[in-house]
């Protein structure tokens, strides 16, 4: 399924690049727009429940033409990690040592096929965006027993706590943010969107779409599992925003 979408996304940016054929299609109508804002909340498959949120203005420079700016901040995991209730009921991933966040600027065009009447219908369009990622590399901290006495908190060491079942739970929240590291890289995206809506000012809608992503070094996010420089998702964003 996932191969699919990723061949079906491949698709649709090459679509991107013929608008102008594409632009003759959409249907005529008076559900116009110069710019728009909108915010959005990302989930994908280097992600958890929530892998991200991202915030696009756009503005038109053809009839059927867009540009806009995106930044998007996602928290990027390892597909191994697996979450283990302790004793104490908390929640933690053992075997991770750092968490990515990251930092994606970007520019894009975004064309449309299809547009909707002013109070109805269904609004579909191709895009495509690249920028650069800025990664910050930051420690995953464990409470670990070191025997029925004593206790750390300290970022995951595969030669030091070698038992899950002696972690109590995560560290603090943002517990060594103090300590993160930079990651340099770029990112590049193509994806469909879906927009609804009853009111010509307002915009709610889903976008769907491949991402690929890639930093100048290896991110250590698991020490134990085989670790990536290049990442790539399929990934969903619901948003919702203004137009005028």
């Amino acid at each position: 399924m996932k191969v699919k979408m990723k061949y079906l996304l491949i698709l649709a940016l090459a679509l991107l690049a013929t608008h102008p054929l594409l632009a003759q299609r959409g249907e005529a109508g008076d559900y116009d727009y110069d710019q728009e804002v909108l915010f959005g909340i990302n989930k994908n498959t280097n992600g958890g429940l929530i892998g991200g949120v991202s915030f696009k203005l756009g503005s038109r420079i053809g009839d059927n033409l867009f540009q806009f700016f995106n930044l998007e901040l996602a928290n990027v995991k390892n597909p191994k990690e697996v979450r283990y209730n302790t004793v104490l009921g908390n929640s933690y991933i053992f075997g991770k040592s750092n968490y990515l966040y990251a930092i994606r600027p970007q520019y894009g065009r975004e064309v449309l096929i299809f547009k909707k009447a002013p109070h109805q219908g269904v609004q579909i369009s191709l895009l495509g965006a690249i920028g650069p990622s800025i990664g910050l590399i930051a420690p995953y901290f464990i409470e670990y027993s070191l025997n029925r006495t004593e206790t750390v908190r300290e970022q995951y060491d595969p030669a030091v706590h070698q038992s899950r079942f002696n972690v109590l739970g995560p560290g603090r929240l943002f517990e060594g943010i103090g300590d993160s590291e930079i990651a340099f890289g770029g990112n590049a995206k193509a994806a469909m969107t879906f927009e609804f809506g009853f009111f010509k000012s307002n915009v709610t809608g889903v976008e769907l779409g491949y991402q690929l992503e890639g930093f100048t070094k290896e991110i250590p996010l698991m020490p134990t599992t085989e670790n990536r420089q290049v990442f790539q998702s399929v990934y969903f964003t619901l948003f919702y925003g203004f137009r005028r």
